[in-house]
């Protein structure tokens, strides 16, 4: 968990995170430089609508002024789409099509729902 730069944030309703489990948490800026030195190696990052994901990351390193990562993004939505035609696209319904185990709106869970997607295009030969 990240400690964001303000107290009051949103989507509580989603993940459930209230401003008592990040208060006493490291800010981005603290764990950002272990964050980096794990995707150092990595070819890209990966996001069910990367663009958002993206775009959530670069802001958070620009408020900290701190250079953001080099990696770039791949989108599982689309991944998704191109590989299997799945609609609708959100995260729960490509899970379910591949079979993937998801708590939705759990980071972990979200995370490794993508790691999965990523891996099962892979196999099919969509991502080199």
């Amino acid at each position: 968990m990240i400690r964001p730069p303000r107290r009051e944030f949103v989507h509580t309703n989603l993940h459930g995170i209230t401003w008592d489990d990040v208060a006493k948490k490291p800010s981005f800026k603290e764990l950002w430089p272990g964050i980096l030195d794990f995707i150092r190696d990595v070819d890209f990052l990966a996001a069910h609508s990367a663009d958002f994901d993206s775009e959530v990351l670069y802001t958070c390193c620009k408020r900290a002024r701190l250079k953001r990562p080099p990696h770039r993004f791949v989108c599982t939505v689309e991944i998704s789409d191109k590989t299997w035609d799945i609609f609708p696209r959100k995260l729960p319904d490509v899970c379910r099509h591949l079979g993937i185990r998801l708590k939705h709106h759990d980071p972990v869970s979200d995370a490794k729902a993508c790691a999965r997607i990523v891996i099962a295009a892979m196999k099919e030969g969509t991502i080199p």
